[in-house]
């Protein structure tokens, strides 16, 4: 499958900019970003929140799903630190960041906007991104090659219905497990990895999005869409997932050599509540 159309090519100069106050030691090259989920109870709006006062870089990628709007469409829910991320957003683009929003299947909306620019920030369906060593990764949200979203989608709003449910569920159960002094347990995340077709839906996918990159004659792909953060080379070329802000809290990070890590970014687990699990202050840790 080719992409002819609002392919960008993001060039390889950067300057290393303070654009908040983020410490040196946490400032990029580069941040991919996918999966938040504004407007969905789910949303860790508050721990990303801290996530993007504390990390910085010359080129931001918002790599779909950003805004829920499939749930939005059935319920309004838009708090104040939903309001917060989006303000911060533009603030980074305000002081000299380059913002490039790539929509996924959940914020689809934005796909007739290819090629726009809303307060500094770029729309596209897809880009090309020259690392600092030159090497070129081919940067897209992924739901293009989930089938169910292609072809059932009745089956995919169900399954999103089903996952939003687990995220709740999940909550009230985590909170009497850490009343016995147990700890986090991640009801999806069990699902995902224990049910044989789930895992193979999750083989699938990463296989096929990395021989989309090849066909694109680069070194890799970078996306998101499965909620899954991982960097492999199982498949013949270099494979890059974001992950997620409802459940494991990451993003790709690239740094001025041209490397490239995930970061995940958590918080006490005495902090949280059975009905909140977005308390103000997160702490790093390495991925």
């Amino acid at each position: 499958m080719r992409y002819p159309v609002a392919m960008l090519q993001i060039p390889v100069a950067f300057k290393d900019q303070s654009h908040d106050d983020a410490p040196a030691s946490r400032r990029f090259r580069t941040l991919f970003i996918s999966d938040v989920h504004l407007g969905t109870r789910g949303c860790q709006a508050n721990l990303f929140l801290t996530f993007l006062r504390d990390h910085d870089a010359d080129v931001i990628y918002l790599v779909g799903d950003i805004v829920d709007g499939w749930r939005m469409r059935s319920s309004w829910y838009w708090p104040q630190a939903h309001n917060d991320v989006v303000q911060k957003i533009l603030r980074k683009a305000r002081k000299g960041a380059r913002i490039v929003y790539i929509p996924g299947n959940h914020d689809e909306f934005l796909r007739d906007y290819y090629g726009t620019h809303f307060g500094g920030i770029e729309v596209a369906e897809t880009a090309i991104h020259e690392s600092a060593d030159g090497k070129k990764f081919l940067v897209l949200h992924g739901d293009v090659f989930d089938v169910i979203v292609r072809n059932a989608r009745w089956l995919a709003y169900f399954g999103d219905w089903a996952y939003d449910f687990a995220i709740f569920a999940n909550r009230y159960f985590n909170w009497i497990r850490r009343r016995l002094g147990l700890t986090y347990w991640s009801l999806s995340k069990w699902a995902k990895h224990k049910v044989k077709n789930a895992v193979n839906f999750i083989g699938e996918f990463e296989q096929a999005v990395a021989l989309e990159a090849r066909k694109q004659n680069v070194e890799g792909v970078i996306c998101g869409h499965i909620h899954h953060a991982t960097i492999h080379d199982l498949y013949g070329t270099r494979y890059m997932n974001c992950g997620d802000w409802v459940e494991s809290c990451t993003a790709l990070a690239e740094h001025y050599d041209g490397t490239f890590e995930l970061l995940t970014w958590t918080i006490p687990e005495a902090n949280l509540s059975p009905v909140s699990a977005a308390p103000a202050k997160g702490v790093p840790v390495p991925a």
